[in-house]
């Protein structure tokens, strides 16, 4: 499995969203009828940075960050960007240099517009979508499709689940988010494990824990289970992801973090 590739699945799935609230299915008819999350888990100027590893290497660095704001339909937006890139150690042996970026409803927490800028060694993919949120229509370079309301792109569901509650979830509980990706929405489930305290390099956390459930032919596939770690306070912050793979184990480690949204009441002094 490629560095990057493994990034983005994990964070990928770490947007399954675990509570109860269900989702939208009627359609969008005017700006002014979008949805408002009032929202206090992140905020413009945040930046997250994790190490990523493979077994006792340390292989890249991810960071998820929000730089500015945009407008876009005439509403205010986040710039969300997630990138990957490989430690110069391994970038000999294989070089990783990824870009993602959303433009993210800032009252509504839902996508306007994702791309991907994906250069792994000799393979490159680059991916754009633009959605019609008010008409539900997801355009690429390869055509329309229709879409349910609000529906997500990787990038915007990981900041979405951020912004919901899971102290009434129960362990075992499943939910499903349908996301977006080249010409198909797909639905994906996540189970909620409980509780954990965690240490990482950014500090010691209590968390929530969740396994996403990786759907056999489905848009994304993993040699082992997956583990999340995120903040359990109103932040919300991934903190860690682990896997096994066919030899060894991935991690995603939060290493450091800025700009955040207030206090992390979650981070054991």
């Amino acid at each position: 499995m490629r560095l990057s590739r493994f990034t983005f699945y994990v964070f990928f799935f770490l947007s399954l969203p675990l509570s109860s609230k269900a989702q939208d299915t009627q359609p969008v008819k005017s700006k002014d009828s979008l949805r408002t999350i009032n929202q206090i888990a992140f905020t413009l100027g945040e930046r997250l940075v994790y190490d990523v590893g493979y077994s006792f290497i340390t292989a890249g660095e991810a960071v998820f960050s929000i730089p500015s704001i945009e407008t876009m339909h005439g509403r205010e937006c986040y710039q969300v960007l997630f990138t990957v890139n490989s430690t110069p150690t391994f970038s000999f042996f294989y070089k990783v240099d990824d870009r993602y970026e959303t433009i993210l409803d800032k009252k509504g927490v839902f996508p306007w517009r994702f791309t991907q800028r994906i250069r792994e060694g000799k393979y490159r993919n680059d991916f754009a979508a633009e959605f019609d949120q008010l008409s539900n229509i997801a355009t690429t370079k390869a055509g329309s499709y229709a879409i349910p309301p609000y529906v997500h792109d990787v990038v915007s569901a990981m900041f979405y689940v951020r912004t919901l509650d899971y102290s009434k979830c129960r362990p075992g509980g499943k939910i499903f988010l349908q996301n977006f990706f080249k010409d198909t929405t797909y639905q994906l489930a996540v189970k909620f494990l409980g509780y954990q305290q965690i240490s990482v390099d950014a500090g010691t956390f209590n968390c929530v824990l969740v396994e996403p459930l990786i759907m056999e032919g489905g848009l994304f596939k993993s040699e082992g289970r997956i583990i999340i770690w995120m903040t359990n306070d109103e932040r919300k912050i991934p903190v860690k992801v682990s896997t096994k793979v066919v030899v060894g184990s991935i991690d995603a480690e939060l290493r450091e973090y800025s700009g955040i949204n207030g206090q992390i009441k979650a981070k054991v002094e």
